[in-house]
Formats: structure tokens, C-alpha cells, sequence
């Protein structure tokens, strides 16, 4: 990703047809380290092509993956020994608890500090 990031921000400062160099430079900038393999790889891929139509590519392929819900499968994997389904309010409990650790008060510290 920090090789792709590198060639947006390339692009993004005027240069249509960034190199390897030009993107090495870019993550010796910010400490990275440059995988010659990936940069190579990359540039081969975006070669000859406008970069907004590769992204609206992207994000047209993006629009077909499903992503969402472990609800039922946490459902399909319950013990069917005869015990009873959770109760609607057990399970209301639970995504409460998710919310709660999920914030950032727990985290430890504050972006705006």
C-alpha cells in the first residue's frame, strides 16, 4: 500500500509518469523502506493508463465484493445439544460491549492531545 500511496502522491504533485526514483524518494522521505519488486510491479501495471480510470476500475470492482455480517454464522456455529438460541436482549447486550471497546476512551489517548 505504501508503494501505491507513494505513486498517488506523486501523481497528485503533477507528475503524470512517476519512476521508480521518484518513489523511492517518496518513502525515503517519510522512513520507508522501498521494495524494488512491488515499485516494478506496480509501474508495469499502471503503465500507459490514466490513473482515474484505474481507480474508477477499482471502484467498480469494490462495488461487487460483499462485505458485511458475522451475525449468522455466530448463529450457525451454536451447539445444537438442545440448548436454547440467545434471547434477543443477550444479544443486544453483547453488541453494546463491541460499541464500548471499540471507543476511544479506551485506547488510552486522544488524537486532538
Amino acid at each position: 500500500m505504501k508503494v501505491i500511496a507513494a505513486y498517488l502522491l506523486a501523481v497528485l504533485g503533477g507528475n503524470t509518469s512517476p519512476s521508480a526514483g521518484d518513489i523511492k524518494d517518496i518513502l525515503g522521505c517519510v522512513g520507508a523502506e522501498a521494495d524494488d519488486e512491488r515499485i516494478t510491479l506496480l509501474l508495469s501495471e499502471v503503465k500507459g493508463k490514466d490513473i482515474t480510470e484505474v481507480i474508477a476500475a477499482g471502484r467498480e470492482k469494490l462495488a461487487s465484493v460483499p462485505a458485511g455480517g458475522g451475525g449468522a454464522v455466530a448463529v450457525a456455529a451454536a451447539p445444537s445439544g438442545g440448548a436454547a438460541a440467545p434471547s434477543a436482549s443477550e444479544s443486544k447486550k453483547e453488541e453494546k460491549v463491541e460499541e464500548k471497546e471499540e471507543s476511544d476512551d479506551d485506547m488510552g489517548f486522544s488524537l486532538f492531545d
